[in-house]
């Protein structure tokens, strides 16, 4: 995302004149430059709402009449740029304003239509969301690559006449920086938590339909997930964001239930599904069976005995892995939110 810092312009061998006094015939560089600058500042704040919008309620559609109200402001700016005349034939700075405003349109409408889209089925696998989140990156990577190539213009053209920029941080480009830092950090956690919970599901739905073979298999792959976002969790960029370590801390923790359920729950509640498995051999044979005698009865009921105590110790340990995972997603998802109500910049426009 573009940085939007406030400029102070001071301007040499000629008379500094406030914009209203200039609007109309532009002879001053600097009133010119104002013309410009002025148009795009009200596109930024736009999209700033849409971003502070989405970053509170994640969901990219539920914001999408504010996706169509920043394409119309971009389209109005597109307008308003065109209509101002050449400064002294001088057409540099205005085409690549042009240019870099019909960029963000693209964006907005291709690239943001295409996140929109996505996030229908990025909880679909790991793959579509990772697919999601890149898009997410790409998509504000070419935001500050154009954005980088207009504030050289701008810059061009103040030293072309003789324009001193001071550049000042404004609230509003902390507001935009923030929300881009936030943004990133976020998802970076958020990708980690997400692997070990989608996991976990293809674990369940595997257990659920008694498939110990791919179930085994998930919980090695949960296991792996788990220890793989552990260690990420230690990196320095990850620990905590503006001193704040609470979705860290929280992802962490959610990965240590997923771990601990994947290396000591599971292997127990499996091997209940063997045991029953074979008793059910043991009953087809009894069954089949035509003289049972007195050792075929103790025999089997014996493992019937052995059978019922496994369902009571399967269900109780089913009964608290099902409790606690509720627990911590619910977890989760609480203090996701509040770690984002609190940082993202709340921004309306």
């Amino acid at each position: 995302m573009k940085n939007f810092p406030q400029l102070l312009v001071l301007a040499f061998c000629i008379l500094f004149i406030s914009k209203a006094g200039q609007a109309q015939g532009f002879d001053d560089p600097l009133a010119y430059m104002n013309a410009i600058s002025d148009p795009q500042h009200e596109m930024d704040q736009k999209y700033m709402a849409y971003m502070s919008a989405a970053g509170h309620g994640r969901r990219a559609r539920k914001v999408e009449k504010l996706r169509q109200q920043t394409l119309q402001s971009i389209s109005d700016t597109r307008y308003k740029i065109i209509a101002l005349p050449l400064y002294k034939g001088d057409n540099t700075y205005r085409k690549s304003t042009i240019d870099y405003i019909q960029f963000c349109y693209s964006v907005f409408n291709e690239d943001y239509a295409k996140i929109v889209n996505m996030e229908e089925i990025a909880e679909q696998s790991v793959d579509q969301m990772q697919a999601y989140l890149l898009l997410q990156e790409k998509t504000d990577q070419k935001l500050n690559d154009a954005a980088a190539r207009m504030n050289q213009a701008e810059k061009d053209f103040a030293s072309k006449y003789n324009i001193k920029l001071i550049q000042e941080k404004s609230e509003f480009g902390d507001k935009i920086e923030t929300a881009s830092k936030l943004t990133d950090y976020t998802n970076k956690i958020f990708i980690i938590y997400f692997k070990c919970n989608w996991e976990d599901g293809q674990l369940t739905k595997a257990m659920n339909n008694k498939k110990i073979t791919e179930a085994e298999q998930a919980r090695n792959a949960l296991i792996s997930y788990a220890n793989e976002g552990l260690q990420a969790l230690t990196a320095d960029s990850l620990r905590s964001f503006k001193g704040d370590p609470a979705m860290a801390q929280q992802c962490k923790q959610s990965l240590q239930f997923y771990k601990k359920t994947a290396e000591k729950d599971i292997p127990k509640m499996l091997d209940f599904y063997l045991k029953e498995e074979n008793f059910q051999k043991i009953k087809k044979a009894m069954d089949l069976k035509g003289n049972k005698t007195q050792a075929d009865v103790d025999a089997y009921n014996k493992a019937v005995a052995q059978l019922n105590a496994g369902v009571n110790e399967y269900n109780q340990l089913n009964d608290t892995v099902n409790k606690n995972r509720t627990q911590m997603v619910n977890d989760w998802e609480k203090n996701e939110k509040t770690f984002t109500d609190l940082h993202m910049p709340y921004y309306k426009k």
